[in-house]
């Protein structure tokens, strides 16, 4: 299950509700499981297939402020210990001064399945909420049902390109010397991120996550200067007050016009 917090969730659900109820999920939003294909250590690799009207788009694990985060829930599925989504490279959108982070029309979500019993049939139920947004946004709760069988599968080739399509591990990008240091606000903590990282093209944007799914992050402000970039995010917990920040679990994305890359850990100075 993933779950991401976002303090704005529940105004921009209200907002929507009154263009929701003109039409139906089905009719802005479809899903279907690509059966994809046995690994060799025993998991499954799947694809959820989310289609959308033109000119709709839905959001990755992290969407930002002016994003609505998804939920997938596979807990009615059997012959299924734990599952790993593989979210492919998103997009950057601006939208009435906001961004959001997420994909356009449509996207193929892999997810990497591991059964309770190796080599066994798996059966697949499960559902996601989702944000799809346009003019406005609203709430779509999107039911799959698929038996896969035990096999080898099919090494589909949509569902291989988006597996593909993942930001780059950071020393693979030319990431250098990283140093993060944390500072206490009245409301939570500040982290000041910066490191040696070729420019990945354009107007580079960085997301900040933590381990922690009760923590909010603000939007960062990303800023570069040559070959260092450095970010800078507030934090805040869901129940208020002081917590503990895991700097290992901390995951930074930098997505550019040329490459996103994924750096794992903030170490301090």
């Amino acid at each position: 299950m993933i779950r991401h917090l976002l303090p704005g969730l529940i105004a921009a659900l209200a907002l929507s509700l009154p263009s929701f109820a003109a039409a139906s999920p089905s009719e802005m939003a479809q899903i279907e499981v690509l059966p994809g294909w046995e690994q060799a250590d025993g998991n499954r690799v799947v694809g959820l297939h989310i289609k959308l009207q033109p000119g709709w788009k839905t959001y990755w694990r992290a969407p930002g402020d002016a994003g609505i985060p998804p939920l997938i829930d596979l807990s009615g599925s059997s012959n299924l210990h734990a599952m790993a989504p593989a979210w492919p490279t998103p997009h950057v959108f601006s939208q009435n001064g906001m961004r959001s982070v997420g994909y356009l029309d449509e996207v193929i979500l892999p997810v990497i399945l591991t059964p309770r019993d190796a080599g066994a049939p798996i059966a697949l139920s499960g559902q996601m909420q989702i944000g799809i947004c346009k003019d406005v946004c609203v709430p779509a709760e999107l039911s799959f049902d698929a038996a896969l069988p035990a096999g080898p599968g099919f090494a589909d080739p949509l569902l291989s390109a988006a597996l593909a399509d993942q930001p780059v591990d950071g020393r693979q990008a030319g990431l250098g010397r990283i140093e993060c240091t944390v500072s206490v606000t009245p409301d939570g903590l500040a982290l000041n991120a910066e490191f040696l990282l070729p420019s990945t093209g354009g107007d580079e944007y960085a997301v900040v996550e933590t381990r922690d799914p009760e923590v909010w992050i603000a939007e960062a402000e990303t800023r570069r200067d040559g070959n260092i970039l450095r970010v800078r995010t507030e934090m805040i917990h869901v129940e208020g007050g002081a917590f503990a920040l895991d700097r290992s679990g901390i995951r930074i994305t930098v997505l550019g016009s040329r490459k996103a890359v994924d750096i794992q850990g903030c170490p301090a100075p």
